[in-house]
């Protein structure tokens, strides 16, 4: 297991997994590690990637060398959907090589790779080939990214039965604070049965709350 490349995912395709992909790079690269971030597909857009520029812009740098070579986008859809219906819409085949390849060599390059992935873990990406295929192929230990909305506690359970039944390492759970509710009853009732949920069943899982910008 490569303990430098991390896999972020999340419990849906709004959990914000964008948002704490690139505020998580941000911290770690406060304790002096060397932080990259990839989007390993992106769909929905056009020669760039608008998740990678929001992780530069939350990291507080500029556009890295690696952007430009393609390193951190290496596969780009234009329809905004999974990538196995994006790719055939445009009549080709996501390619795990190069994706594999570009994973690789921001490994060598920095201390820590967080590979944000596309939505959920039952994503397809080729046919009945899944997103949660894809990670327990390569070993990578798992980032979730959760939140306390309505329904998040359903989610994520299904999620961490997946994770379990896969064998998989859940290393963090990320619980997305935004966006910030008036009536906090549900949200602080979700991270409490969270917190006891992850206690007994993945305890070597940490939760760390993600704040909100300005907080």
């Amino acid at each position: 297991m490569d303990k430098n490349i991390y896999f972020v995912t999340g419990i849906d395709t709004d959990a914000g997994k964008t948002y704490c992909t690139g505020w998580l790079a941000k911290e770690w690269a406060r304790t002096g590690r060397r932080i990259i971030t990839q989007k390993f597909i992106q769909t929905g857009n056009v020669g760039r990637s608008e998740d990678i520029e929001m992780h530069r812009r939350i990291m507080g740098i500029a556009p890295l060398p690696e952007d430009v070579e393609g390193l951190t986008i290496p596969q780009i859809f234009r329809y905004p959907a999974s990538p196995d219906l994006a790719a055939r819409l445009e009549g080709r085949d996501v390619d795990f090589g190069q994706i594999e390849r570009a994973t690789a060599e921001l490994a060598r390059r920095y201390d820590v790779v967080l590979v944000e992935g596309a939505g959920g873990l039952m994503v397809p990406l080729l046919g009945t080939y899944l997103t949660i295929d894809y990670v327990a192929e390569h070993h990578y230990p798992l980032i979730l990214v959760t939140s306390g909305k309505l329904g998040s506690i359903n989610h994520t359970l299904l999620s961490l039965e997946a994770i379990q039944r896969r064998g998989l390492v859940l290393d963090y759970v990320l619980y997305n604070s935004y966006p910030v509710q008036e009536d906090t009853t549900i949200s602080r009732d979700t991270f409490r049965y969270l917190q006891s949920y992850l206690g007994e069943h993945f305890p070597q899982c940490r939760l760390l709350t993600v704040p909100v910008i300005g907080e």
